[in-house]
């Protein structure tokens, strides 16, 4: 049953961050940083491209994905459509990690420690779900702020 939840809010909120992106009238204002603002929306997209590539592909799917953080929050300028399709490219990734996933495994303990303590796989999903939409949100007063 979570695993199903799960999937349905997974790939509703990364459609949204598409549909996020691609709604941006100038493309160059997904890279725009203003005041108190200190992520664009591009570097917010790359970070949880990084985030679910890592935690979800690289941990559960096994996809061999290797993190860099520091470039998640330092490259500017990428195409939107390069953006798009790590969306997409994400989308695949998540729904067929989650596709090997049993109840059981939700009640194991996540391989990684993250939070400096264990977790169970499925609190950790439950988490990556929010820390997605905590961030959707932000794209989306940045895009109606900025652009």
């Amino acid at each position: 049953m979570l695993i199903h939840t799960l999937k349905i809010l997974f790939n509703r909120d990364l459609d949204k961050l598409k549909f996020e992106i691609e709604s941006y009238e100038n493309e160059n204002s997904i890279w725009i940083i203003d005041k108190n603002i200190s992520n664009s929306a591009g570097n917010l997209c790359l970070h949880l491209m990084g985030n679910l590539n890592t935690y979800i592909g690289a941990e559960i799917g096994k996809t061999g994905y290797i993190r860099n953080r520091p470039l998640e929050f330092s490259l500017k300028d990428i195409p939107r459509s390069e953006l798009i399709q790590k969306i997409e490219d994400t989308i695949i990734v998540v729904n067929n990690a989650l596709d090997t996933l049993t109840e059981a495994d939700l009640e194991s303990i996540y391989p990684q420690i993250v939070f400096e303590k264990e977790m169970t796989t499925g609190f950790f999903l439950v988490h990556l779900s929010t820390h997605l939409a905590y961030h959707l949100g932000q794209i989306n007063y940045h895009r109606r702020l900025l652009d």
